[in-house]
């Protein structure tokens, strides 16, 4: 097994004990990503919309320092604070795809880290 650790200061450093990322031959699982401003460490102002785009922005660094970028994703989860939310989510995350849409699980949860209303997580395949 070939396994690397991705790192970026791009994207939100670990509020706890796990990796922003990691790759595993060829593939990168990222962690949980929610709207935190890198540079500040704060929550992105607005609702649900200005959240998804700030975690889809973070992903999108995260994966560009691990050799990929949103193109090679192939699975996401995203979790949300309120279902009624889902619309708005869709209408962000389906910009920051060219149609050829990742699989997709998408769960209302009770709470999320520092009470954001997104957080995602992807799967997806180095760039060669």
């Amino acid at each position: 097994m070939n396994k690397t650790i991705i790192s970026t200061e791009k994207s939100p450093a670990a509020i706890g004990p796990y990796s922003q990322a990691v790759e595993v031959n060829g593939i990168i699982y990222t962690s949980g990503m929610i709207p935190v401003i890198p540079a500040t460490g704060q929550i992105v102002e607005g609702g649900v919309k200005e959240q998804t785009k700030q975690v889809f922005e973070n992903l999108a660094a995260l994966l560009q320092a691990a050799g990929s970028d949103l193109s090679q994703v192939f699975k996401t989860t995203v979790f949300i604070k309120d279902m009624n939310d889902f619309g708005s989510v869709n209408e962000v995350y389906a910009t920051f795809f060219d149609g050829d849409y990742p699989s997709r699980s998408c769960v209302e949860v009770a709470r999320l880290p520092k009470d954001v209303l997104i957080e995602v997580e992807v799967i997806a395949l180095k760039n060669e």
